[in-house]
């Protein structure tokens, strides 16, 4: 039962975690590497704006989700607009933004283990005399609710539609009058939103530090490369695979193995099956 409670915990963890990298690169295959910027940074606009300006927890968190949603958009239009349609131009833009990113909040200071978010529940309740923190049952209900919303969003929206025209077709969407653009600014702050959104509820399990950054970027690319880039159901299913993988892992070996399992992932994916469990890119058999 601790390995079956843990692992939904861990899997629906790294949902929240890689659902708006695989958001942004679903509708318009864009390679966000400044994820997991956006997600430490959104941390420490909590914090700086609780301990700093003395604002309330609740009105920190708006703020930085509004902040990180800006950031989100101001990187494509002022980046990667004008390297989109080449590869690996995007991916060495949208990273190198990242480091700026995480190794400018270390030469401002945010160093050490001293920055921390308050929990929102204190205490554990027991799960079939499992104890479980209460903050990590909010990560499961959040979790669940976040991919509700996204999906009532997506087929029950005027642009909630065109984001799915434009993942399924972007030729077609220009052609019936989508701006492509307009829709990846919206995709890049809707990813860079749910990235905050992670960093907020996960963050006070823990310490908030510029490598966590590094972490998140890693782990998201791994669930987005098993379940398939541009699927986000494959990126859901690989969640659960990875995390409870990773528990298992925790559980018979040590925990400091976690991050392998997740580059082991990524290997084994490239090698086995390149497009990943439920990708629609072409597969590199023919090439072997």
């Amino acid at each position: 039962m601790e390995i079956l409670i843990y692992g939904i915990i861990n899997s629906i963890t790294l949902t929240l975690i890689a659902l708006g990298f695989a958001l942004v690169y679903g509708i318009c295959r864009l390679p966000n590497f400044a994820h997991g910027a956006i997600y430490v940074v959104t941390g420490f606009i909590v914090w700086s704006a609780l301990h700093t300006l003395g604002l309330h927890y609740l009105l920190s968190i708006f703020l930085a989700l509004i902040i990180s949603t800006l950031i989100g958009a101001a990187i494509y239009q002022l980046a990667l607009i004008r390297v989109r349609g080449m590869p690996i131009s995007e991916i060495i833009a949208s990273y190198a933004i990242g480091l700026a990113i995480l190794e400018g909040l270390r030469w401002a200071g945010f160093r050490g283990m001293t920055y921390t978010l308050p929990t929102f529940l204190e205490g554990t309740v027991d799960i079939s005399d499992v104890p479980v923190d209460k903050q990590r049952l909010m990560v499961v209900i959040i979790g669940v609710m976040v991919l509700l919303l996204l999906w009532a969003f997506t087929h029950h929206t005027k642009i909630g539609l065109a984001l799915r025209g434009m993942a399924q077709d972007e030729r077609a969407a220009m052609m019936l009058g989508i701006d492509s653009d307009r829709m990846a600014i919206i995709a890049m702050a809707l990813g860079s939103i749910l990235a905050g959104l992670a960093a907020v509820v996960l963050l006070p399990l823990g310490n908030i530090v510029v490598e966590t950054g590094y972490h998140v970027l890693i782990q998201a690319i791994a669930v987005c490369i098993v379940g398939g880039l541009g699927s986000w159901v494959g990126a859901v299913l690989a969640s659960f695979l990875i995390g409870f993988a990773q528990i298992l892992t925790v559980v018979y070996i040590a925990s400091h193995y976690q991050m392998v399992v997740a580059l082991l992932a990524i290997i084994i994916t490239l090698i086995l099956k390149p497009s990943g469990l439920f990708g629609r890119q072409k597969e590199l058999e023919e090439r072997v």
